[in-house]
Formats: structure tokens, C-alpha cells, sequence
């Protein structure tokens, strides 16, 4: 798990960089939760996510968005935390410039910084959303959303209500060529505390089927 250091647009991002051993391997990106409220890398699920996809063969970076950690510059309401992932994705791909795919993980403020990402990139295949915050920020830019992908949350939510992630789901399922999967946790909360495990298990499965008809094009 070496530490990285690479330039992003308001300065140096720090970063976990686990390289793959094919060539062609695809990309994993893991974005953290909202930095002014203790948002970091390190953060359990964000560790989890990550160590999900390097035991699938993938290249995975999870990293610090600007002003968290040793990260550079100042949290900037989304926009410039935009930015930082993409510049972390195209740090990855100089890295490995023959990787096959690409996908995005995110959980809660990174769930809606990753579904604006995958919107500018085509190469994203696939998305893991864990409780996006269909409530508190607009998702209306998914017009259409361009990936298949997971939408995971906590039954017991209090942050981003059901009704608001549901409506999320509803609006993105009546697009054709995509699959939204929507998956809920029981009895978990926003932070998923006590169900850690329950949750990487669920998003494990759900990319191991995936990744189990990649090379079928109708399904993705």
C-alpha cells in the first residue's frame, strides 16, 4: 500500500496507491465522505472498498480530496473536489496507461463527487454509490446517467432519508441501456456502524457479478 504524492489543481493530493500486476488491468477509484465532517481516506469503508477491488486484480487509488490530511488547498463545496478526481483519475491512468476499465466508488459526498465524474469520463464502466446524498445535493446532472452501476444504503438513514435515495433509483431505472442495482442494508445508519462488513459484502457481490459478464457487452 504505498503512499503516493501527485499534483492536483490546488496543490499536492495525498494518496494509497495499490498497483495492479497486469498490464491491462482495470482501474479502481475510491472517493471518501464530506471532508468537514471528518471525511478522510483512511476512513473504514473507504479502506474496505479499496482493499475489495485490489484483491480483484484491479489498481486502486483512494485518496485525500484538497485540505484533508496532507492533501493541498481548501475544501471548495464540490466543484474543486471535482477536479482533485479527476486529476487522481488521470494520475492512475499514467500509471497504468492499458487499463482495460475504469470504475468509481464513493461513499456519501464522495457517492455525488464520483456520479458527476463518471458523467465527463466514458472509459467509467461501473459505479459503487454507498449513500449518496440524494437529499442534499442536486444529482439532476445524470441526464442520462452513462454506467450501470450500485446505489447502497442504510435502512435506518437518518442523514439522506430513504424516500430521497429511492427517488434517486426510480429516476435513474427508467433509462434505457443501463442497470441500476439498489441495495439496502438493514438496521444500518448513514455510517453504516455495526454493518461495515455487511456492507463490503453486498458490494462484493454485486462486483463480482459484474465483473463475471465483463466481457459481455449487453450486460453492461
Amino acid at each position: 500500500m504505498p503512499e503516493v504524492i501527485f499534483n492536483g489543481p490546488a496543490g499536492r493530493l495525498e494518496g494509497r496507491f495499490h498497483p495492479a500486476k497486469k498490464k491491462n488491468a482495470p482501474i479502481a477509484l475510491i472517493l471518501h465522505l464530506h471532508p468537514q465532517f471528518g471525511g478522510t481516506m483512511n476512513n473504514q469503508i473507504c479502506y474496505k472498498l479499496y482493499y475489495m477491488f485490489a484483491q480483484r486484480g484491479f489498481a486502486v487509488l483512494r485518496f485525500n480530496f484538497r485540505g484533508v490530511g496532507r492533501s493541498q488547498g481548501q475544501f471548495d463545496h464540490g466543484q474543486g473536489e471535482l477536479s482533485d478526481a479527476a486529476a487522481a483519475l488521470d494520475w492512475v491512468q499514467t500509471i497504468h496507461p492499458d487499463a482495460r476499465a475504469c470504475w468509481i466508488a464513493g461513499f456519501s459526498f464522495g457517492a455525488w463527487i464520483g456520479m458527476q465524474l463518471l458523467m465527463r469520463r466514458p472509459e467509467v464502466e461501473g459505479f459503487i454509490s454507498v449513500a449518496p446524498p440524494a437529499n442534499l445535493h442536486d444529482f439532476s446532472f445524470l441526464a442520462p446517467c452513462p454506467s450501470s452501476g450500485l446505489i447502497i444504503h442504510g435502512e435506518n438513514d437518518k442523514v439522506v432519508p430513504q424516500k430521497d435515495v429511492q427517488a434517486l433509483v426510480d429516476k435513474l431505472k427508467t433509462q434505457k441501456g443501463i442497470t441500476i442495482d439498489h441495495q439496502e442494508i438493514p438496521g444500518a445508519n448513514h455510517f453504516f456502524e455495526n454493518h461495515v462488513d455487511m456492507l463490503i459484502d453486498q458490494c462484493a457481490d454485486y462486483l463480482d457479478r459484474r465483473l463475471g459478464v465483463i466481457n459481455d457487452p449487453q450486460s453492461l
